[in-house]
């Protein structure tokens, strides 16, 4: 799953590779996507890279490889992961052929990689691995999916670095939830949520992180945070 910057980014890289035989500058790209530093291009051709779609190539200018495309831009298909559907708590529903073993009592969860908890980073989206999770934490109707948290910024709300969180997609959130918060479509952070007139208040648990205020139009809740799970 791509983010829309990510996937304009590959089209604008495919369509120039089609037209001119070499990729765009990242000043070009830049402008292109009207950014403001070339350092989010580089943070997209980076998630670009690690979902497989590009590669880059030592000792070359402009060395950007288009590796595949998505269905959306002419491509091959592929296996899209959607989290099973879990209502309420109901441990004994039945379960996909292909649902991984899980201890009595629990659900089956995908992991679908890690989350900032700190300077917003991507989050990974695709699956990398299922978590049993106690049907209890499930919270409500709706998908479930778990999260490894990466940094420190939440930890007076309990959350440590390493910590895996569970997480109800959901698109809207109330003053005070803890959020998988979507940043201009490219970058993903787990913050509390607070809405002030028109802008989006994304508030660290942590004394050394400060507040981002963004506009709402630049935030997009992808999910509430409903349990936590810790290896010792």
């Amino acid at each position: 799953m791509l983010t829309k910057k990510q996937l304009d980014l590959l089209k604008f890289i495919h369509k120039r590779v089609q037209r001119d035989g070499v990729p765009p500058s990242f000043d070009e790209m830049k402008e292109a996507l009207d950014l403001r530093s070339k350092s989010g291009i580089h943070r997209l051709i980076t998630a670009l890279e690690e979902r497989g779609f590009i590669r880059r190539l030592a000792h070359r200018a402009r060395a950007l490889e288009i590796v595949k495309l998505p269905e959306s831009l002419g491509g091959e298909a592929t296996h899209r992961f959607t989290p099973r559907v879990i209502e309420g708590d109901r441990p004994s529903a039945p379960q996909p052929a292909n649902a991984q073993p899980v201890a009595a009592g629990a659900i089956d969860v995908p992991l679908m990689g890690r989350i900032a908890a700190g300077v917003p980073i991507e989050a990974i989206a695709h699956t990398s691995g299922h978590v049993g999770v106690p049907s209890g934490m499930i919270s409500g109707k709706g998908e479930h999916y778990a999260l490894e948290v990466k940094g420190d910024s939440m930890i007076e709300a309990g959350i440590n670095d390493g910590d895996v969180v569970i997480i109800r997609e959901t698109a809207t959130a109330d003053n005070g939830d803890i959020v998988v918060a979507l940043i201009a479509e490219e970058e993903a952070t787990l913050k509390r949520f607070f809405r002030k007139g028109n802008a989006i208040a994304l508030e660290a648990a942590n004394a050394a992180y400060e507040t981002r205020i963004l506009p709402d139009d630049q935030v997009r809740v992808q999910g509430r945070l409903v349990g936590l799970i810790r290896s010792y």
